[in-house]
């Protein structure tokens, strides 16, 4: 079994530096997932009220209790406030339906999903207008953070966090907090490196978590273009890895923490068997050089909120 190093965070509680991410998860592979993942040495696992697989998730981390293969306190899990629960007097509601979902008595890390929220005729769905469209709200995500930070100080959560959110929103965010943002993650990989974001955030003590972490590989499209390019597979072939296994690795030695969805178990374990290696400093030089700022998830539908994050370079 591997055990995965762990990163400590601003709050003083640690974070494995490799997760299993659930995102578009069908209900039965995400349980087997889950369940192979933390047979094999995974113990950070992300979900999201948004993904719809909570219940499954928490499923599959209770039996793997119940069988004695962990203690609770050994598995890191994430979720996130949905966009529909951004306001204040709700926050709290999302988080315990997520509870409620994963059948656990704490959250581990808790994230504020996007900063834009939406609006809701009944807290589970989303409204849209007449056209069809999601209905955006103004609610400030400032007021929602302070709601976040109630769920610290009930023990409902044991840290918080950002998802989505740019470096003048997380400005913003510290500014006024009284409990800081541990995490916030993001859209990254090695055509999106996000090194300018990783550094306004390390100077800030908050790690960046690498979702998106493989650009959703379609092999037979040869896509993403970076996965398939001859400088990374001559590094793969020089450490004897394959080039996810380089590409995962990069995004661990540029200090974030990603987060590769996969429901396969050949997948799954080939994801986690990173840590027998380093890569050089000249071989990171030259997977630098596959940014592209090229992104997968635009979220072109709030692109004229206020509260877009993708309007600004980082």
């Amino acid at each position: 079994m591997v055990v995965i190093p762990k990163i400590t965070l601003n709050n003083g509680t640690q974070m494995p530096v490799l997760g299993l991410g659930t995102y578009r998860g069908k209900s039965d592979e995400v349980y087997n997932a889950v369940k192979y993942a933390i047979e094999i040495g995974y113990r950070h696992i992300d979900t999201a009220y948004y993904y719809d697989n909570e219940v499954e998730v928490g499923k599959a981390i209770r039996e793997k209790i119940d069988q004695g293969l962990v203690k609770r306190e050994d598995i890191y899990l994430v979720t996130k406030l949905a966009s529909i629960h951004h306001e204040p007097s709700v926050v709290e509601y999302g988080c315990r339906t997520s509870l409620e979902s994963l059948g656990l008595d704490y959250i581990d890390l808790y994230l504020i999903h996007f900063p834009v929220g939406v609006d809701s005729p009944d807290r589970k769905t989303h409204a849209v207008d007449e056209k069809g469209n999601v209905k955006y709200n103004d609610v400030d995500y400032v007021d929602t953070w302070r709601a976040m930070e109630k769920l610290v100080e009930k023990g409902l959560v044991k840290s918080i966090g950002l998802s989505n959110f740019n470096s003048e929103q997380t400005k913003r965010i510290l500014d006024i907090c009284k409990i800081k943002p541990v995490t916030n993650q993001v859209e990254c990989h090695i055509e999106l490196n996000q090194k300018k974001l990783i550094e306004f955030s390390k100077k800030h003590d908050i790690v960046i978590t690498a979702y998106c972490p493989l650009a959703r590989p379609k092999p037979a499209e040869k896509k993403p273009a970076f996965l398939f390019s001859d400088k990374l597979i001559a590094i793969s072939k020089k450490y004897n890895k394959t080039p996810t296994q380089i590409a995962l690795r990069y995004l661990i030695q540029i200090g974030t923490v990603p987060i590769p969805k996969s429901v396969t178990n050949t997948r799954i374990a080939e994801n986690i068997d990173l840590f027998d290696f380093e890569l050089s400093a000249d071989d990171m030089s030259v997977l630098d050089s596959l940014n592209t700022g090229q992104r997968i998830c635009k979220f072109e539908s709030s692109a004229n909120h206020k509260y877009y994050p993708l309007s600004i370079e980082f």
